[in-house]
């Protein structure tokens, strides 16, 4: 087996481990088998890979679909990363908490995020490349932003500086204000956990 899961949280989070193989030329592993992650729950079927590049400091996030719900596979190919989730299903017992996980090139960690998790990371090296499977498409129309330092969620970031955002993160929602909106309703926890 070249998956090892190595920490499973009750919402749905997972995250893994790959099986390494160095020598004198270099190191080699298995980035990702669909079998290997079906023995630990993770049957979906993916449609879409996407590539991040960001410089030290960038934080993206906290993005989500409540259309067409993405559940996603991620792993930094370069550098670190601080991997933030919040649990954004209606009806959840972890509505508005969210879970931190780093991520780097050393440790080939991978994380497995189920839909219904508003997704987002800050960037800790100069250069920063991170990958992501996902089981839906793109869908813009169905996208929501939470705010990275919304005060009802209380996100730690651990950081001294304001990071460095889009315009569009800057602007997103706090999350008071996606619990009470109209696409709410869309993501409740005891249809997402059945995905």
């Amino acid at each position: 087996m070249h998956f090892e899961l190595i920490n499973e949280l009750a919402c749905g989070l997972k995250l893994f481990s790959s099986k390494i193989f160095k020598d004198n030329r270099g190191q080699f592993f298995e980035g990702f088998r669909i079998d290997e992650l079906a023995k630990f729950g993770v049957n979906v079927n993916f449609v879409q890979d996407n590539f991040s590049y960001s410089k030290k400091n960038v934080l993206r996030g906290m993005h989500f679909q409540w259309d067409k719900p993405q559940g996603k596979l991620i792993r930094v190919l370069k550098g670190a990363a601080k991997i933030v989730e919040i649990d954004v299903r209606k009806n959840s017992p972890w509505l508005g908490k969210w879970f931190a996980f780093d991520l780097n090139d050393q440790n080939h960690h991978c994380l497995w995020i189920p839909p219904g998790f508003a997704n987002g990371f800050l960037a800790l090296t100069e250069e920063l490349i991170v990958f992501y499977k996902c089981t839906e498409y793109y869908n813009s129309k169905g996208e929501v932003s939470i705010l990275w330092n919304d005060k009802v969620v209380g996100i730690d970031w651990d950081i001294d500086e304001e990071p460095i955002l889009s315009d569009k993160d800057k602007s997103a929602l706090k999350f008071e204000d996606w619990v009470q909106s109209k696409y709410f309703d869309s993501l409740c926890y005891n249809y997402i956990k059945k995905l």
